[in-house]
């Protein structure tokens, strides 16, 4: 199999996306994710950048990695300064990583537009750079930025640059689509040049950026080219429209393409990780993301769920189990009952087709959706809806009542509504209070309180998303409203659903799915 190198920027260039911001912890727990997952380089940040990135490097050293070492990144030295007197530089050699990530500009435009200095100088700094960073790290990869726009308007200087890397001694030269702008024939093209000239000598890679919707062709591109060494992060999130994502990457090489990117028995872990790195980041995974998103192998349409059950490959590229993703049926109206009877076997194996708790589950299904319930997206509220028709669910907790006062103007934007909640668990009574942002965070705040003290677990769910529909426009605001409940506990989501003429109410019925569906499950572990 054709070895490709991964390095994962997950927390450098992906940190430079919009709404991210990594804390140190956050940092050592991505870095411990991605060494489970076995991705072999993780560029963790620029330590001349900023005081937290200083901070990380020095904690890393504790860290006891099995599969990744940890790259510091940085620039080549400003014009007229020795690379040994450049203050980010020095930094950069004293984060003590043994791999050196060095950028440098390869596009002319960039040398004497941005950089304001000569082509020669520019020469020079990545050679005097590289030279010094050869001499304190065990590996040195030199990012070419703006390599393929430089090939694209002067291809002579662009290899120019090149070449006063690989004099200096870097072990690769990876060639960025910074911009994100190439075609995947234009990236295989200029790739090719590259190897011509230097394939025998150093190893070649790729960084691509997603502003074209190109990121992840354009690597394949590359690597079918002959690059061996690839760069992105692990979701795809990064500066503007994102980094290449290694998730649909080293799919697509390890499953497709005949190439090892990290040992085929962590392939599994794919999803979980991908997950994690997005828990992690407090951001939402998109749910049709290739491979490890939540809709990567969901069917909906009855014909397609028939054809999946008869011959799996018919509607679906990979097994889902490949990347540790699982396949999901849609309830809807058009799944058809042996839809519903799937799902059912899913909870309960031993219920056959003819079994009457397949009708009362259709039934039900029909007098709910008539109301305005929606299954197709809360596979939670359904499978407890399947736990009442079998006749083994067991509610953990009975709500005595609950009371919710909003206030405006509110005090602080933390604590517009304020929530009282009394529930029972067996033979015990809970009284609780919480504050929130508004009246929905508030119920649920508070009733997370008051069942945390029976059932610990709960400390680790949260709500991720809150969606609304308003069912029934001309009744306005007597309408039923359809609430949506998206819930985590940071190793997996789920989704639950209530229907109500009051909206507070409709959002109590999903979050008692969403915390009864997460005990039920604990409980069948323990069971």
């Amino acid at each position: 199999m054709k070895k490709v190198e991964v390095l994962d920027t997950t927390l450098r260039d992906g940190a430079q996306s919009e709404g991210i911001s990594f804390s140190v912890r956050d940092k050592l727990a991505i870095v411990e994710t991605l060494d489970s997952l076995g991705i072999p380089l993780v560029e963790a940040g620029n330590p001349g950048s900023n005081p937290k990135d200083l901070e990380f490097f020095r904690e890393a050293r504790n860290l006891r990695l099995q599969h990744a070492r940890l790259a510091a990144f940085g620039a080549t030295r400003r014009p007229g300064v020795a690379a040994a007197d450049d203050p980010q530089v020095c930094s950069l050699v004293a984060a003590g990583t043994p791999v050196l990530v060095i950028f440098g500009k390869s596009w002319d435009l960039h040398v004497t537009e941005v950089l304001k200095t000569t082509l020669d100088e520019n020469r020079r700094m990545v050679h005097d750079t590289l030279a010094y960073a050869r001499k304190h790290a065990a590996r040195v990869v030199y990012d070419a930025e703006h390599f393929y726009d430089g090939f694209r308007a002067n291809p002579g200087y662009a290899l120019a640059t090149l070449e006063a890397a690989v004099e200096a001694g870097a072990d690769v030269l990876c060639l960025c689509d910074t911009n994100g702008g190439r075609f995947p024939e234009e990236l295989a093209e200029a790739t090719q040049a590259v190897l011509k000239r230097f394939g025998s000598r150093v190893a070649v890679g790729v960084h691509t950026h997603n502003d074209s919707g190109l990121a992840v062709a354009n690597t394949l591109a590359a690597v079918r080219a002959g690059a061996t060494h690839v760069q992105g992060t692990l979701v795809g999130f990064g500066e503007r429209c994102g980094n290449a994502n290694l998730s649909a990457i080293i799919a697509n090489l390890q499953l497709k393409a005949g190439c090892a990117c990290i040992p085929a028995a962590r392939l599994t872990g794919l999803t979980a990780a991908a997950r994690r790195v997005a828990e992690i980041a407090n951001v939402v995974l998109p749910d049709d993301l290739p491979y490890v998103g939540a809709k990567a192998f969901t069917h909906k349409a009855g014909m397609h769920m028939d054809g999946v059950r008869k011959c799996s490959e018919s509607f679906e590229h990979v097994p889902p189990e490949s990347v540790g993703n699982a396949r999901r049926f849609l309830i809807s109206e058009i799944a058809g009952r042996s839809a519903v009877l799937a799902r059912i076997q899913r909870v309960a194996p031993a219920v056959k087709k003819t079994d009457q708790v397949v009708d009362d589950v259709v039934a039900r299904l029909k007098a709910l959706e008539q109301q305005g319930y929606q299954f197709e997206g809360a596979d939670a509220s359904f499978e407890i809806l399947v736990l009442k028709a079998l006749g083994t669910y067991q509610p953990r907790f009975t709500l005595e009542h609950y009371k919710i006062v909003s206030e405006r103007p509110a005090k602080n934007e933390q604590e517009g509504a304020f929530a009282t909640i009394k529930v029972r668990v067996g033979d015990t009574t809970a009284d609780t209070a919480a504050a929130g942002d508004g009246p929905v965070n508030a119920l649920d705040r508070s009733l997370r309180k008051a069942l945390e003290h029976f059932y610990p677990e709960l400390a680790e769910v949260r709500l991720t998303d809150f969606k609304v529909r308003v069912l029934d426009g001309n009744h306005a605001t007597e309408a039923r409203v359809r609430v949506l409940i998206e819930s985590t506990d940071g190793r997996s989501v789920w989704t639950t659903v209530g229907v109500s003429t009051d909206i507070i109410e409709a959002s109590w019925i999903a979050l008692v799915d969403s915390i009864d569906y997460r005990l039920s499950r604990e409980a069948g572990k323990k069971g």
